[in-house]
């Protein structure tokens, strides 16, 4: 076995000596026993890097779901909002059509509108002293040869045809079409939510 020589490190009387480790007797090992020590490092280091990689492709999974179900839940928010804009919309439509319908029923067979004046009339009750009814001045030119016994009829240009107002002293009977329409939704609206 060779000696290795002290080297000095630094100069002057603060140098310190430095030696070479002493290695002990080491033997040589086999190629096998090298080649099984290698083989070993390196299914420890697969191993590792499975399970690491294996950890880190769940959290990347877990992200991945976690952001999808954002986008599904940002899908259905408006969706949902739509459902009532839909029914809102499905609901004026069908309010306008049934409106036509009734105006148009209205000109062609005008005793049904002397009928809801009427109604309306006996609606402000027996009490009332000067009674306004506010027709459509269309409609006041067909009406007055039907309701020859109704004094207070007025046109009014602000309806539309088919609409009815009655004005008593402390009373207002609104009949115009769009508002009985409603009310016939509201209904219906109330019936199906039960």
């Amino acid at each position: 076995m060779t000696m290795v020589a002290p080297i000095a490190l630094g100069s002057g009387p603060d140098a310190v000596l430095w030696e070479a480790p002493a290695f002990g007797s080491l033997a040589p090992q086999s190629i096998a026993a090298l080649e099984g020590v290698e083989s070993a490092a390196r299914e420890e280091g697969f191993a590792r890097g499975h399970a690491e990689g294996f950890a880190q492709g769940q959290t990347d999974v877990r992200r991945l779901i976690a952001r999808l179900e954002g986008i599904a839940d940002a899908f259905t928010r408006p969706l949902a909002g739509l459902d009532d804009e839909i029914e809102n919309a499905l609901a004026s439509l069908a309010t306008e059509i049934a409106g036509a319908l009734v105006r148009e029923n209205y000109t062609e067979q005008p005793d049904r509108m002397a009928a809801l004046v009427r109604e309306a009339i006996v609606s402000a009750g027996e009490m009332a002293r000067a009674i306004e009814v506010r027709v459509h001045p269309e409609d006041l030119q067909m009406l007055r040869p039907l309701l020859t016994n109704v004094s207070g009829m007025v046109p009014d240009i602000s309806l539309a045809r088919g609409d009815v107002r009655v004005h008593a002293e402390h009373v207002r009977i609104d009949a115009r079409l769009a508002t009985r329409l409603k009310r016939v939704l509201d209904n219906l609206s109330a019936k199906s939510a039960e």
